[in-house]
Parts: C-alpha cells; sequence; structure tokens
C-alpha cells in the first residue's frame, strides 16, 4: 500500500501529528509529508504513504497558495498571534492603502530572514531551542519567489491576504516584515494553505474521512513529468540499477519509469540519451493502485 494523500491539516494539529495519524491509520510507519503547516494553520498537506515517501522529492508541489489574516499594530516574537508581543505602534488610518503602497516591495524576488522560533537548524539544532534558551544565533537569509501578494479585504487592523509562493516561504515573515514597512508592527492572525502545486484544498479529505482508496497512485501524482513505459527486461534491469539507452531520450532532466502495467517503478535522471535510475520501488513493493 502506497501513494499520495491530500489531508486538510484541522487547526491546533502539528504536521508530524498528522503524520503519526496516518501510520496509525494506514498500519504503516513509512508516512512523510511535503511542505510543513504550523499548528496555527489549517489547510492542504501532501502526505506520502509507503515507499511513495521516497518520491515526494519528485512531485510537482509548487506554487504554494495561502490566505492569511495579518493584524497590524504589533509584532510579536513568534511573527504569530502565539508569540509575546514584543513591539506596537499606531496603525495607519488608511491601512488598506498603506499596504498596497508597500506591497511594491514585497512580489518577485524577495529575501527573507527566518523567524527566531522556527525549525530551521544551526550546528544541528533548531532554532527555536536557541530561542527559548534566550539564546541569538545568525540566521541565514533566503531568497523566496512571491508571485502574487494581493489584500483582499481589511477590516479594522486586520487585512486578508491572498499569497502564491515559492516553496521554503515563511508567510509569518511576511506579515513581520510588511508591519515593519508600515512601521506599526504586525503578526500573522490566521493561515490557510488552499493550494500546492495543482492540487486545491477542495480535493483535501479530513485525516478522519481518508481510506487507502483515497491513496492518489504515483503515475498520477509525478506529471508533469514524462512518464515512459518499460518491457519486461527493461523493468528487470532497473530492479538493478543498470542504465537504460534511448534513441530519442525526453527533453527533460526526469523521467518517471512504468512497468508493463502502467505503475510506477522508478524516477530516472536523463544523461545524454541514458536513463540513470535514481529512486527505484523493489520488486516485492507490489502496486495496488493503477
Amino acid at each position: 500500500m502506497f501513494g499520495i494523500l491530500l489531508i486538510k491539516k484541522e487547526l491546533g494539529t502539528t504536521s508530524h501529528d498528522v503524520v503519526n495519524q496516518v501510520r496509525r491509520k494506514f498500519n504503516t510507519r513509512r508516512v512523510g509529508h511535503a511542505g510543513t503547516l504550523d499548528p496555527l494553520a489549517t489547510g492542504l498537506l501532501v502526505v506520502a504513504v509507503g515507499p511513495a515517501t521516497r518520491f515526494l522529492q519528485y512531485l510537482p508541489l509548487e506554487p504554494k497558495e495561502y490566505i492569511a489574516d495579518i493584524e497590524f499594530g504589533a509584532a510579536t516574537t513568534t511573527y504569530d498571534r502565539e508569540g509575546e508581543r514584543i513591539l506596537s505602534g499606531p496603525v495607519p488610518e488608511d491601512l488598506a492603502g498603506a499596504i498596497d503602497l508597500a506591497l511594491v516591495n514585497f512580489r518577485g524576488l524577495i529575501t527573507q530572514l527566518p523567524p527566531i522560533y522556527s525549525a530551521v537548524k544551526v550546528n544541528g539544532q533548531a532554532m527555536y531551542k536557541y530561542a527559548r534558551a534566550g539564546k541569538e544565533v545568525p540566521r541565514e537569509p533566503r531568497t523566496v519567489h512571491i508571485a502574487e501578494y494581493e489584500i483582499l479585504r481589511v477590516e479594522g487592523s486586520v487585512a486578508r491576504a491572498r499569497i502564491v509562493c515559492s516553496g521554503g516561504t515563511y508567510i509569518r515573515t511576511l506579515a513581520h516584515d510588511l508591519g515593519e514597512a508600515l512601521g506599526c508592527g504586525a503578526h500573522l492572525a490566521g493561515l490557510e494553505r488552499t493550494r500546492v502545486g495543482r492540487y486545491t484544498l477542495e480535493e483535501g479529505l479530513l485525516l478522519s474521512d481518508a481510506t487507502p482508496e483515497d491513496l492518489i497512485s504515483l503515475r498520477d501524482a509525478l506529471p508533469p513529468m514524462p512518464l515512459l513505459d518499460l518491457t519486461e527486461e527493461q523493468v528487470e534491469a532497473v530492479r538493478f540499477g543498470r542504465q537504460l539507452g534511448l534513441a530519442q531520450p525526453p527533453g527533460n532532466y526526469l523521467v518517471g519509469l512504468c512497468d508493463p502495467n502502467g505503475n510506477v517503478i522508478s524516477v530516472a535522471r536523463v544523461i545524454g540519451n541514458m536513463l540513470q535510475p535514481e529512486c527505484v520501488i523493489p520488486a516485492e513493493v507490489a502496486h495496488v493502485l493503477s
């Protein structure tokens, strides 16, 4: 049993909580997820079950879309509503207008620092552990891409924003930095992830409703990566990690390889006119999905 699940994560649970619950429900230890959601956040969490965990790195999981509630007038230590308030200032009278003027600097390629209360590791330890111990550690800036950042509405000191961004973007940091740009401070008051790659929240399931029949096969999950059907002899070669020669290699760096039944058994890298298997499902693992 393996494949991809689309889960609607609920408020108050961690992504790791979801993984543990899927392990118990599906009676397997091999479960992983793509893209952590904080306990404060809800929305779409892509979960891999069984050997599919090895293929998460190949799935088309960008861009990501969020609906964020940003409260202006106070910054917090964690950049969200759960942190201690550390800075406050008067909210602009025309908050919507002030945000519109500031957002021009928050679109496209931008640089941001991860929150000090985050799981980013420094010297092998998560930064939030240093923060809880009162220790300061250097934070490495990261470059992310913000494709869309628009304000849907403003009510009082809270703005609801729609954000489309690359993986690795901290929405908490976007909220915090926007508050700094306005000079009044801001923090994330609520967050929902509504899209991951081509998957939308509407396709997701509550964990309580998910069953093995809801698993998405790798054949359906990997595209737009091209898929190549193999003969039995080629499948055997791939199982042993051998390269395959092709007269006309696909114009991609990576290709999904399928057995004669149409089931994905491997992802291979295109090297010249050869395919080098990178990730292979063991022969003893049988596909239960077509």
